[in-house]
This record gives structure tokens, sequence and C-alpha cells, in this order.
């Protein structure tokens, strides 16, 4: 019998079915999803309206233009609500600010993935010939004064923002799904392209057990269901 990864793969499912009930296995090396929404307390409302769990506010990203919120999803995953930060300077600001205000609802922006040591990963994918930038080192102050540090490395083609970037944990630094508000669960999530193969090849190469459906465009999928409800977003 084909696992149920194995059999998104296999059919390439195009859409979320909403019959489907079982539950999938995040994939290995997923560290945390990125919901944009325009404006943060608008995206949270979004957020605990659907799931019944209301997400903690984590912090701003100096330089960057923008803040976020945050949602465990079990051990090592967790969902980002990122928004614009209006205290921040915006002229002529960060591309991300922009796209973010712009959004009319909220919706996937992307993913991170952690593959142990991005320097060690950096020289995989130099081997490769895979292109990329980084490794970067951000940080973050929490509410309660901590801050949390980070490399990140991203590649040059992402493939329209279904490929992820990669983030190493500074060793000293808490992950947020361990303190962040707890009781919702990662379902499902899924990539999709109009050609399935190929983008299967890309994310064999990049050591990604990532579902792949057949779709009309490049898009990201996610199924997050809480106490209350079920959380169905896409890109």
């Amino acid at each position: 019998m084909l696992s149920r990864r194995t059999f998104i793969v296999a059919t390439g499912t195009a859409l979320f079915a909403p019959y489907l009930t079982w539950t999938e296995e995040p994939p290995k090396l997923l560290d945390h999803v990125l919901l944009g929404c325009s404006n943060l307390e608008d995206g949270l409302a979004f957020v605990e309206k659907l799931t019944g769990i209301h997400a903690a506010f984590g912090g701003v990203h100096p330089g960057r233009g923008t803040q976020n919120a945050l949602l465990s999803l079990g051990d090592r995953h967790y969902l980002e609500i990122i928004a614009p930060d209006p205290k921040q300077p915006t002229s002529p600001g960060p591309q991300q600010f922009a796209e973010l205000k712009n959004l009319s609802q909220p919706r996937l922006i992307g993913w991170a993935a952690h593959p142990g040591n991005v320097e060690n990963y950096a020289s995989k994918l130099r081997a490769l010939g895979i292109g990329f930038t980084g490794p970067t080192v951000g940080s973050r102050t929490r509410p309660d004064g901590r801050t949390l540090h980070w490399k990140t490395l991203n590649l040059s083609d992402n493939h329209s923002g279904v490929l992820p970037f990669f983030i190493e944990w500074s060793a000293d630094s808490i992950h947020p799904s361990m303190d962040a508000p707890s009781g919702c669960r990662l379902d499902l999530f899924a990539v999709g392209d109009p050609n399935p193969a190929a983008l299967t090849k890309i994310l064999q190469q990049l050591a990604l057990d990532v579902p792949v459906e057949r779709s009309d465009r490049p898009q990201l999928r996610a199924r997050i269901t809480g106490p209350r409800g079920t959380l169905d977003a896409s890109s």
C-alpha cells in the first residue's frame, strides 16, 4: 500500500481536497512556515478565528521593516505570522515590507528548512552547482529581552517561492516552537508546480522530503489544525 506522501507524489494531486482528513507528517527538515499579512493584529485575529489559538508577539526584524508573531506546530515546527512594522522607516523600504503591505488577505509567502550546519550545507550546494547567498547572520530580540540568533542561506533561484531558505539556530537560542503558544498541528504541507517531476528532482537534490502536487503555477499549501478548526492556506 502506498503511504499518503507517496500517494500525493504519484498522482500529482492538484488541489487540497476538502475530504482529506488524515494527518501528514511534516517534512523532516521543515523549520517554520511564513504566513504574510498586511497588518499583524489582523493576521493574529485571522489565525485565532480559524484555529482557536492566539499567536504570541515575537518581536521585530531591524532593518527588514517587519515584525512577527509565532505559533508552535509541534517539535521543531512553527508558524510565523509576519507583517510590516510601522515603526521602522519605509522609504525606500525593504522589498518584503512593500510586498506584505500590499497583501489583501493573509497568504503563505515562504518556508524555512533546518539542514543542520549551514556552512556544511553551503559546501554541498556549491558542489552541486546550486547558487545561493549567505550564510547571513540574523537576530531578533523577544519581548522578554532575550535575543535569538541564527544564520540563513538563501537560494539564488527559489522557484517562484516554493523552495525554502535554510536556517541554523544558534546553540544558545531557544527554538521558537519550544515556548510559542501550542495547541495546533501541521496536518499537511506540500508544494505545487506545473511540472511535478522536475520540482521533485530539485527537492531531492536539496535533501527535502516534501510532497509535490500538480498545480497551474508554483504554489505552497498548508493545513494547520487547532482546537477550534482548520486553517487552509496557500501562496
